[in-house]
């Protein structure tokens, strides 16, 4: 790909290659049904292995950056490679890149050809959610228009994007998102509205259970168990009547 560092790519794959473990491989590509074969590097071993060629390879400008995490992504050979695509999309030494608004459209590229949840849960919420804070106006727009897509990634990550955001959330959009899913019965859709509710509780569970009260005949109960599991109870509980 032009402009990609193909010797920081190259060490990523040589890394990734010399803490490879064929004995774990097979199980880790069975748990995630993985179309893509992997090399069998699990995170801690991942995160180490990697950690040289972040620290001493730096990319020169945003636009090197953008496409050596394209190429490592697009012609990855085991799902390690896109882990690793990730890891470079969302490392400290790059932030004011990857906050860059012009960042959307890779990070949408990454969600839509990931396909499956352990790719669309790190990006919503470790790319899409800082792009948020740091471009509301624009990024609110596109969360919006993610919420109701046939594509059912895009929506989930329209839903759980606010993930740790705490008393960052902008709740209107939060529920936008949620109500726009909450008649699908994609699994994966009902779970990611539970965990965000679950999440947003932490901080405000009065909301999440007004919410949850208000709308717990649109909700699946799946959504419903999820957003209230942890919930506290509430202070009026024991009230006398």
């Amino acid at each position: 790909m032009a402009g990609a560092s193909m010797s920081f790519v190259d060490d990523v794959r040589a890394a990734l290659a010399a803490v490879a473990d064929a004995d774990k491989a097979a199980p880790m590509r069975a748990y995630m049904k993985s179309a893509m074969p992997y090399r069998g590097v699990q995170k801690p071993a991942r995160v180490a292995a990697l950690r040289p060629t972040f620290r001493t390879h730096r990319l020169p400008d945003r636009e090197t950056w953008e496409a050596t995490v394209r190429l490592l992504w697009d012609e990855a050979e085991y799902r390690e490679d896109r882990y690793a695509a990730t890891d470079l999309a969302r490392h400290r030494t790059y932030t004011e890149w990857a906050t860059d608004v012009r960042s959307l459209e890779l990070y949408d590229h990454m969600i839509v050809t990931g396909a499956w949840w352990d790719h669309v849960d790190e990006i919503a919420i470790k790319l899409i959610g800082p792009l948020l804070h740091a471009h509301p106006d624009t990024l609110t727009r596109a969360v919006r228009r993610w919420s109701r897509d046939p594509d059912r990634w895009r929506r989930r990550a329209a839903v759980i994007c606010q993930v740790g955001s705490r008393d960052a959330t902008d709740t209107a959009l939060l529920a936008e998102c949620i109500l726009a899913n909450a008649d699908d019965p994609d699994f994966f859709l009902r779970k990611g509205i539970g965990w965000a509710l679950r999440e947003h509780a932490k901080s405000d569970p009065n909301w999440v259970r007004a919410f949850v009260a208000a709308y717990r005949g649109r909700l699946s109960p799946l959504s419903a168990r999820e957003a209230t599991r942890n919930l506290p109870p509430h202070p009026d509980a024991h009230l006398p009547k």
